[in-house]
């Protein structure tokens, strides 16, 4: 049956709404695919569900060519299991959390490696059973602070997610292979472009980990890559560590006034002014940038840390996040933000814009076994014998030639600064090049972490009980829809790939004589016979540049317009996407519009 415009449950916009700051958002919004239901939260009309469908479909279709085996749970879920793996607390806010009658604690799933996991303890006990990969096409939570860009980043949006079970690590690389293989092909049938990026494992936890990013000017994601074929994330990049210098005849520290120096560019200002350098002026490079941070941990708790930086970069809080877990001996990725005046006002040895390590080892203000007991990390380029101009802990005072192993030591090295244009790549492969990017699916080598906290074992050939190893692998269903409205659109409306429109043709009735819409109906008939899927702008009443102006929002490819022409027997055909037009003849056009579906040169037999 034709989705008719007179009847559908439709109503398009002229303006964009007030909230919409992406183009995807306002044009879903404005052609009647979606509405706002609150913040980050969106209802699916009748259009937005069918090409939605469009988009699963895919998914499915991939997934099931692999072997992958699709279950459906629950999302509201208790907390037991994600107690039992730390995730209880370790999702932070972002976790939506609630009781039910009893005071018993339930949570809006975020994500199910836990509900999988049990689901295969329970049911498999042999390692004849296995492998096995299981999916799901389900609606998760996540508490966004701020839900922006519509469906790109909601509270509540649609993922596959899918896990595959292995005996061993060998068979967890051939499901891995499989699922990346999957995703290639998914992404290739949507239409997005992608860039498969080396990632970090986060709360996820487990080792291999790989983003497929979509390169967008409005994703909020950065990822690099270089012209000899590196890709990550920049929280997964690795810095390429400078060579150690000798320091056996550095000069001694000293220490300096720098009068109102308290940041990096009047510290240089100053140093030059006052305390030049002999041969080449002082830079921001020379400098050494102590930033204090505060680290959520575990149970809600706080502590800070320090991280020195060389001056001429700026640390990027979601590098230090990625690692700092691991560093602290906590495990997985913690929040970490600017520590707060209060914080700072609690340890009164920190002199705001003058912090540094202290003037020597023995006194030392950072470090977990300094004064102040804050651990102290530094980023790799701080190597042993690089000298720097760093905070002397003194109001307006800083200490030169400060060499780093010399003078000050840290509690461990972390990537910590922000990774700019022309940086070596980690692998030799040449300089990186910044991009942005939506992460339209991850995949993950989870290992045993999971199936280690929950009892996940099975009996081996030998009959000795080993524990499963598992993959995870995530597509986001409902970003994947909007990435393409984000991607294929101009400044008239939507732009569907075919696989994904609403209809295969959007047949315009035009003209306001009973006869237009008596052929129109007659034509839509055969198309709809011939296989043809239609949408119908039968509306009486509504004028043709009404018409053809939703017909430009609304994004189907192929718009065939019954008008004008009709009394000579001929229709026009337009591409929306090129907006080039041609008349065809009306006993022709289920033949050419069906040779066009089926991607083939040669006309099909049908005939009206």
């Amino acid at each position: 049956m034709p989705l008719r415009l007179s009847s559908l449950f439709l109503r398009t916009l002229r303006e964009d709404p007030v909230d919409a700051d992406v183009d995807s958002h306002k044009l879903l919004v404005r052609a009647g695919y979606i509405r706002r239901a609150a913040p980050g939260i969106y209802t699916w009309l009748p259009l937005g569900l069918n090409v939605l469908g469009k988009v699963e479909r895919i998914v499915r279709e991939e997934m099931n060519a692999i072997g992958a085996q699709e279950v459906h749970f629950p999302a509201l879920l208790p907390r037991e299991p994600y107690e039992a793996t730390n995730r209880w607390t370790e999702y932070g806010e972002n976790l939506f959390r609630l009781q039910d009658r009893k005071g018993a604690d339930y949570l809006l799933a975020p994500t199910h490696e836990e509900m999988f996991t049990l689901l295969v303890k329970d049911l498999y006990s042999s390692y004849k059973d296995l492998p096995v990969s299981l999916y799901q096409i389900q609606t998760k939570y996540r508490d966004e602070a701020r839900p922006r860009a519509g469906l790109l980043r909601g509270r509540e949006f649609i993922m596959k997610d899918s896990y595959s079970f292995d005996i061993d690590d060998a068979g967890l690389d051939e499901s891995y292979a499989k699922h990346r293989a999957a995703y290639v092909r998914i992404f290739e049938r949507l239409g997005l472009p992608v860039v498969a990026v080396s990632a970090t494992s986060g709360a996820m936890g487990g080792s291999r980990s790989e983003e497929f990013m979509h390169p967008s000017s409005v994703g909020e994601d950065t990822f690099v890559r270089s012209a000899g074929g590196y890709a990550a994330n920049v929280e997964a990049v690795t810095t390429v560590v400078p060579e150690p210098i000798d320091y056996a005849d550095a000069p001694a520290a000293q220490v300096h006034r720098t009068p109102a120096s308290p940041t990096i560019e009047t510290l240089v200002e100053r140093s030059n002014e006052l305390h030049p350098r002999e041969g080449e002026p002082w830079t921001a490079a020379d400098t050494l940038k102590n930033v204090v941070l505060s680290v959520s941990l575990p149970g809600g708790k706080r502590q800070l840390v320090a991280v020195g930086v060389p001056g001429d970069r700026d640390v990027d809080l979601k590098r230090v996040e990625a690692g700092i877990g691991e560093a602290l001996g906590q495990g997985g990725e913690l929040e970490v933000a600017a520590a707060t005046e209060d914080e700072l006002r609690a340890v009164p040895e920190l002199v705001k814009g003058y912090i540094g390590p202290g003037l020597s080892r023995d006194d030392a203000l950072l470090g977990s076994e300094s004064r102040t007991g804050i651990p102290y990390f530094v980023d790799p380029r701080v190597v042993p014998g690089t000298s720097w101009i760093t905070g002397a802990n003194v109001a307006e005072t800083h200490v030169y030639h400060l060499v780093a192993e010399r003078d000050f030591s840290w509690d461990g090295t972390i990537e910590a600064c922000t990774v700019r244009d022309g940086d070596p790549a980690p692998d030799g492969s040449g300089p990186l090049e910044i991009a942005r990017g939506m992460e339209m699916g991850h995949v993950f080598q989870l290992g045993r972490k999971y199936a280690d906290a929950l009892g996940l074992r099975v009996l081996d050939s030998n009959g000795k009980l080993v524990t499963v190893t598992m993959g995870s692998y995530g597509v986001g269903v409902t970003r994947a829809l909007a990435a393409v409205a984000e991607f294929y659109h101009d400044d008239k409306g939507l732009l569907w790939p075919r696989d994904l429109s609403p209809a295969d043709v959007h047949v315009v009735a035009t003209g306001k004589g009973t006869e237009v819409l008596e052929a129109a109906e007659e034509i839509v008939a055969h198309l709809e016979d011939a296989g043809i899927s239609v949408l119908f702008d039968d509306r009486p009443k509504v004028s043709p540049g009404v018409k053809f102006g939703d017909a430009e929002l609304l994004g189907v490819p192929t718009v065939l317009v019954v008008g004008r022409g009709l009394k000579d027997g001929m229709l026009e055909l337009k591409d929306r996407r090129s907006g080039q037009s041609r008349d065809i003849a009306r006993e022709d056009v289920v033949a050419e519009l069906t040779a066009e579906l089926r991607g083939s040169d040669t006309p099909a037999d049908d005939t009206l």
